[in-house]
């Protein structure tokens, strides 16, 4: 007859322990169990929220890149054109430089140099507005610090003050910005009529 004690402290045939009882996790409420509708419900808002970030930001790439290429188109050949714009200043100048008078009592030989001069002039121009490069001079419009650059301000009062009455040198525009690395040089009147609050911008700025 087996003794129960004695089986306890038999070392050859220990006594079987009870085997641990394994609680089940503890899931929060608003951690619903794995495998469940609730469950599989929050995975897929979480995808779909995933998703429509993702689509978001592709569409701000594909906008941001639509507008770099469009600038570029634009704007590509700003450096060519301030360097070109140097040639239309001195052909400019070479005109400023022959009075009126001189212009009138001129002979023929001269006459065909300083018309080959202004023809010059026109191609040029016309190319560069047809890249998108345009000249503007603001002569009569009011002051306008985003185009110009006063140089220096000269008193007349039959126009109002804060005219442009004289461009020292033109401004040219690409796109809807300055093209130089300063704006048109002018000079501006003072002492006349002070100037309304509205005024005209380059024609050539839209």
């Amino acid at each position: 007859m087996n003794d129960p004690n004695r089986q306890k402290d038999d070392p050859v045939n220990p006594a079987q322990a009870p085997e641990p009882v394994v609680s089940k996790p503890y899931i929060m409420p608003d951690d619903p169990e794995e495998g469940s509708t609730e469950a599989l419900a929050k995975e897929a808002a979480e995808l779909r929220d995933k998703v429509l970030r993702t689509l978001a930001e592709m569409e701000n790439l594909r906008k941001r890149t639509t507008r770099e290429v469009a600038d570029a188109r634009v704007y590509g050949i700003s450096g060519f054109a301030r360097d070109v714009l140097d040639i239309a200043d001195n052909l400019q100048r070479a005109l400023d430089a022959v009075p009126a008078e001189a212009k009138a009592a001129a002979d023929p030989g001269l006459k065909a140099l300083i018309e080959g001069v202004e023809l010059t002039e026109r191609s040029l121009l016309n190319t560069l507005e047809k890249n998108g490069v345009k000249k503007f001079d603001p002569a009569g419009e009011k002051f306008d610090p985003n185009f110009q650059q006063a140089m220096y301000e000269v008193p007349d009062p039959s126009v109002p003050a804060g005219t442009v009455i004289q461009v020292v040198q033109a401004g040219y525009m690409i796109g809807d910005r300055v093209l130089r690395p300063r704006p048109a040089l002018v000079a501006v009147s003072k002492g006349g009529a002070k100037a309304g609050a509205a005024g005209n911008e380059p024609s050539s700025a839209a």
